[in-house]
């Protein structure tokens, strides 16, 4: 090494970049000076040891791919299911009719502008009799893809870009892409112990692993924020608000806490990221990989083990239960509480539709089983689709 007169040493900074509104720590890799020109000094500006600043592989970003194709399979699916649906083969009223076979169901029957549940069945919504009786487990996988109405499909799609995106942009679509797909099946699985009289459709599921692994990765990566309490206060806010939602009737709110709960534990498993004092030396002068810190630090470790045995503890448990028809409303008698508050203005009854029919030449007239509404209808010839899309909207 020269002597005294020679140019310091490069050293290591620090830039703080926003990530999701909040500050977060990022190390920086210092790249050597330029070399210089002979017998051109350094600009009056620049010092000799001007630095460049690149991102550390650890923290860079990922171009986000997988979401947008989330998004765009979801709408597919939709205009698909829309298809099979065709509404004026099989109703006997459709919302905007000059869609021809893509138009909507009556609004009585479906208010979010969408296909009837028959349709939505065939499509692979979640029936949990037919999970069960008929071996149709991959309906836990299937009614993820799929959507109730193109309200339901909106507000589920601008939630997926607004959050997927920047997840994926800072862990990359392998980690995000699993976190997803395995949220929403926690989401089905917690759905189909406690709600088994009716179908179950969305990407809610999914979603609200998304957020719960946001959680849990502020927690596990806990020392690389800089404001800690304000992330934390502001992202259980969201959380609240959006589980309470799911209070209201008609709202699956099982597939909401069983999707937040596996994209908790699994957040500490998948975003995990080692703690700055490692990344900081392993790009600092003279790095030596005996006197480096631990890339994790204990708590960060004991987190992953922990999350991942409950996990697959909690997985397996909840398939058997399914398996063998259990009904988890049965051994908890308020839990239903957590799906669904009954109030003076709505009811929590998820019983199926059911009608009494009796002919009269072409006079039909149906009486819900339900309600005990009963209504005459002029037909011809009707279909078993028609009479129990009928019978939907009158109940």
């Amino acid at each position: 090494m020269a002597g005294g007169g020679g140019d310091p040493p490069p050293e290591i900074h620090v830039r703080v970049h926003s990530r999701r509104g909040l500050n977060m720590i990022h190390p920086v890799e210092i790249e050597s000076p330029p070399p210089t020109i002979a017998g051109a000094g350094p600009a009056a500006n620049e010092s000799p040891n001007t630095i460049m600043y690149t991102e550390v592989k650890h923290f860079k970003k990922c171009f986000p791919w997988l979401v947008p194709s989330f998004v765009l399979a979801n709408v597919v699916m939709f205009i698909i299911t829309m298809s099979v649906n065709n509404c004026p083969k099989n109703s006997v009223s459709c919302v905007a009719g000059f869609l021809g076979r893509f138009s909507f169901q009556p609004f009585k029957e479906n208010p979010l502008l969408g296909p009837s549940s028959t349709a939505l069945e065939k499509m692979g919504a979640l029936d949990v009799g037919k999970v069960v009786h008929k071996h149709q487990g991959w309906r836990l996988i299937t009614c993820m893809w799929l959507h109730g109405g193109v309200f339901h499909l909106l507000a589920n799609m601008l939630s997926l870009l607004i959050i997927g995106i920047r997840l994926e942009q800072e862990f990359g679509f392998v980690r995000i892409g699993l976190l997803y797909v395995i949220s929403g099946l926690g989401g089905s699985l917690l759905s189909a112990l406690f709600i088994q009289s009716n179908i179950s459709v969305g990407a809610s599921g999914a979603l609200f692993g998304l957020l719960g692994g946001m959680l849990s990765e502020l927690i596990t990566n806990w020392t690389i924020y800089a404001n800690k309490v304000a992330a934390m206060v502001t992202l259980v806010i969201i959380i609240a608000i959006n589980l309470s939602v799911g209070i209201l009737p008609h709202v699956d709110n099982f597939a909401h806490l069983g999707g937040f709960l596996s994209g908790f534990l699994l957040g500490f498993v998948f975003l995990i990221r080692p703690q700055f004092g490692w990344v900081y030396q392993r790009y600092a002068p003279g790095y030596s990989s005996t006197s480096s810190k631990p890339k994790f630090k204990t708590y960060q470790c004991v987190l992953w083990i922990l999350s991942l045995i409950l996990v697959i503890v909690g997985f397996t448990v909840g398939l058997v239960m399914l398996l063998r028809g259990v009904d988890l409303n049965d051994r908890c008698s308020w839990c239903h509480y957590l799906s669904c508050v009954p109030t003076k203005r709505w009811s929590c009854n998820t019983q199926p539709v059911s009608c009494q029919s009796e002919q009269t030449g072409n006079q039909y007239t149906l009486t819900c089983s339900s309600n005990g509404k009963s209504k005459t209808f002029s037909l011809l010839n009707p279909t078993a689709r028609q009479i129990q899309g009928l019978c939907a909207q009158l109940c």
